[in-house]
């Protein structure tokens, strides 16, 4: 725990048997209270590694569902188990369990509701392997969400974030896509809120082994941020009402 808060990690898990053992051994768990995993019916031994390492909280899928599905089962379990401080870490080892004590901090301290760990901020992500049309697009479509929302964010695109239960709870999350655009959702349905989120530096690894999806994908992606930015800008000035912000104040 941290301030009296309890702290809890979530691995939204597919196909990261190769991984899964490295990235959990370095969560701190003297800070962190629970650790929960959602299978999203991987066709490895996902599940099992993670029985073997000592999950004790793991959701198992019936069937594939999406990145997004994984991360609502992710999100309504630290709920239940009455986290105040959640943070999403992908177990590809993509990112650096390290930072947990930081940016669990930053929220539990009530500095911020959300912390995004860009690999943007520490100037890294092309020599920590990032593939150059992802760097690219990365750094286009920030700046265009940057001016239809308002913010002045380093990178909207990361998988390692923390957010406050207090702001879960008042985001619904269940509405979003179950696919990749779900992260993009999620952030700008919390700048429609007014929330100030805030950012760290993290190392860039793309190793073998780490998760990514392909260029069709991230096309699919990129057009599906464009449409999230471009309502939330709408809906700002009235022109149109969303689904994704109307129930927000």
């Amino acid at each position: 725990m941290l301030y009296q808060k309890k702290i809890v990690v979530i691995l939204p898990a597919y196909n990261a048997s190769k991984t899964l053992e490295q990235t959990y051994r370095e969560i701190p768990l003297d800070i962190v209270d629970e650790v929960i995993l959602t299978d999203d019916y991987s066709n490895d031994n996902t599940l099992e590694v993670a029985k073997h390492i000592g999950i004790k909280h793991i959701i198992q899928h019936s069937k594939n569902l999406g990145y997004g599905a994984n991360q609502k089962s992710c999100y309504d379990k630290a709920i239940e188990l009455g986290a105040d401080v959640v943070i999403m870490l992908h177990p590809d080892y993509q990112y650096n369990p390290k930072l947990i004590p930081a940016m669990a901090d930053m929220v539990a301290n009530g500095v911020y509701d959300v912390v995004l760990a860009s690999r943007i901020l520490g100037k890294s992500a092309l020599s920590g392997g990032m593939p150059i049309y992802k760097y690219i697009s990365n750094r286009i479509l920030t700046f265009i969400q940057n001016v239809l929302m308002n913010q002045k964010l380093s990178e909207y695109h990361t998988g390692y974030r923390t957010f406050s239960t207090k702001v879960l709870k008042s985001i619904p999350y269940q509405n979003n896509s179950d696919d990749f655009i779900f992260d993009n959702q999620i952030l700008a349905q919390c700048c429609y809120k007014g929330i100030i989120i805030g950012e760290i530096s993290c190392p860039a690894k793309y190793e073998k082994d780490s998760s990514s999806i392909n260029f069709k994908r991230s096309f699919i992606y990129g057009i599906g941020v464009l449409k999230v930015s471009c309502a939330f800008l709408f809906q700002r000035l009235k022109l149109y009402n969303f689904k994704l912000f109307n129930s927000l104040k």
